[in-house]
């Protein structure tokens, strides 16, 4: 399963500097979280769990392989970008291709550093953005609604769906909020909001990228930005790209060391990392061994089956059962034998609900 969050940010705010640096350290960190270049503005990196490691270290993996997660380093946008401006319609469509949407904003004052519109204003900068996504879904949604409203009304039962969700989405964008803010009130509405392919329903990121002083606990700038992401249904982290550069090529210990004097825990670049996984209510099962210990991704709500099919499509199509060890359980009871041995390992069958965590053996036919 392939998760693209696309990265997008105007001139000067440190969105390419940013991107080097999470590619970068990636590879210098590739022991334990792999990364590698699938096209030239792609990277895939590895996120960051500690709970891989305790489990790999109790089974003797030989190999540990984390769960990964693709970042695009999305072309920049200039104002007009809805109507064909600059880089426009590439721009657009490749935010149409990704999962999510990490925004990086400048935070930092820096005369040495020109802003595009010669002031810094984080939030004046998310709206430039936001604007022009917002412009192409209103324009969409304005041509499909009454369309939808006109076939709803002769009783076409599918078109009731769309003009009820996509007639809401629109209230939305008239008001200048996006389109994510919309509530689908079953299934059938979920899922013809998910085909909309709205711009706006992407899920947000603001990356609030600071100077290395306000690296720790931000400053005035981010507090705005983490106001309209609270108001927004975002999410905002703070990160200091000029840290991140630094730390490209210093080893473990070393980075551990420069990071507890700039009154970090862990570098910027694992906060997003995680941030954009969460952000697609996205979790981890392990599947556990001799040979390897691996992390896959699933989501939320997913099923034994499912998870399964991550793995290989004949575990799901051939699904008998999964062998199920929660990870708190597999840690206490120090690996497979322990928790068999007290009961901890339990036999679910298609309808069990994966959670986050669970060491999982499966059980297939074909």
């Amino acid at each position: 399963m392939g998760f693209r969050c696309g990265i997008v940010g105007l001139p000067n705010v440190g969105k390419s500097t940013l991107f080097n640096a999470l590619t970068e350290t990636q590879a210098a960190q590739a022991a334990n979280y792999p990364f590698c270049t699938i096209e030239p503005n792609v990277g895939q990196v590895g996120v960051p769990d500690p709970r891989l490691d305790k489990l790999a270290a109790i089974a003797g993996s030989a190999k540990i392989i984390p769960t990964q997660l693709s970042f695009v380093d999305i072309a920049g946008l200039v104002r007009g970008a809805s109507k064909g401006e600059g880089l426009g319609n590439q721009f657009l469509g490749n935010i149409r291709e990704v999962d999510a949407v990490i925004h990086v904003l400048r935070c930092f004052e820096n005369d040495d550093i020109q802003h595009v519109d010669n002031k810094v204003d984080p939030i004046a900068d998310a709206e430039t953005v936001e604007t022009e996504l917002l412009l192409s879904d209103l324009e969409s949604l304005e041509k499909r609604v009454p369309a939808a409203q006109k076939k709803a009304a002769q009783g076409d039962k599918e078109s009731k769906i769309i003009a009820s969700v996509l007639g809401q989405a629109l209230e939305l964008l008239r008001e200048g909020k996006p389109a994510r803010l919309t509530q689908p009130k079953d299934e059938d509405e979920a899922r013809v909001f998910a085909q909309a392919q709205l711009l706006t329903a992407k899920p947000v990121l603001y990356v609030c990228n600071v100077e290395e002083e306000a690296a720790a606990e931000g400053n005035e700038f981010s507090a705005r930005v983490f106001e309209k992401a609270k108001a927004d249904g975002a999410t905002a982290v703070i990160v200091s790209a000029a840290i991140e550069s630094e730390l490209v090529g210093m080893e473990a210990e070393e980075r551990m060391v420069f990071l507890e004097e700039m009154g970090l825990h862990e570098t910027g670049l694992a906060r997003i990392i995680r941030a954009g996984y969460d952000l697609l209510h996205l979790l981890t099962f392990f599947t556990v061994g001799p040979k390897e210990a691996r992390a896959w991704t699933v989501h939320q709500g997913a099923k034994a089956p499912e998870a399964a099919g991550e793995i290989h499509s004949d575990m799901q199509r051939g699904f008998i059962r999964a062998e199920t060890i929660a990870y708190e359980d597999y840690i206490a009871l120090n690996g497979e034998a322990g928790a068999k041995e007290g009961g901890k390992l339990r036999q679910e069958g298609k309808e069990y609900v994966v959670h986050d965590g669970d060491v999982m053996h499966f059980k297939f036919n074909v």
